[in-house]
């Protein structure tokens, strides 16, 4: 349960990405109940476009909408919060006491992140070998377990997921997982 919001942490997550995702649209129509997409675009008129349109997208289906390192357009578009990059992370409890009820989320590559007391959620990557992070050292099932264990916030796998990579998740204590690729549609 997310105290903040009032509501429970969704499962799954979408999170776009300009090289990887060719249909963030589609991908978060395609998205069950309940679900949320974090928005990450690097081009400024792309990611104003691709937030409303994603806004009405999961309203519509009852899900959730972060927008990632951008405050200014997840307010403007109504989105439920804002995910940070893990070297913004620190900010967090700037936009928590300017925005109570969002969702607070960021990336995390380490134990470290986890424990800031502002966020909501952490997204723990690589958590397998992936595209996106070619040459990084992915952490690995049982270091994730570990880490999760340990964290005082909730902890998204991030990074290589997809139907197999889950499963060797199985029973670790997640607040869910979240993939690029594997939700394409």
């Amino acid at each position: 349960m997310n105290a903040r919001s009032g509501s429970a942490l969704p499962a799954l997550v979408l999170m776009t990405d300009d090289e990887r995702l060719s249909d963030p649209l589609a991908a978060a129509r395609a998205l069950p109940r309940g679900s949320m997409v974090i928005l990450r675009a690097r081009q400024r008129s792309h990611r104003a476009r691709l937030a409303v349109d994603l806004r009405r997208i999961t309203r519509a289906a009852g899900n959730r909408l972060l927008i990632a390192n951008d405050a200014d357009l997840a307010g403007r578009v109504g989105a439920d919060g804002l995910h940070l990059s893990e070297a913004d992370a620190t900010q967090a409890a700037r936009w928590r006491a300017l925005r109570p009820h969002w969702i607070i989320t960021a990336a995390a590559h380490s134990a470290r992140t986890t424990c800031l007391p502002a966020l909501d959620a952490v997204f723990l990557s690589p958590v397998f070998a992936t595209q996106s992070h070619p040459g990084a050292t992915p952490l690995g099932a049982g270091r994730l377990r570990f880490i999760a264990l340990q964290s005082p916030r909730p902890v998204y796998a991030l990074g290589g997921i997809d139907g197999a990579s889950a499963q060797r998740l199985a029973g670790a204590r997640l607040a869910g997982l979240a993939a690029v690729g594997a939700l394409a549609v």
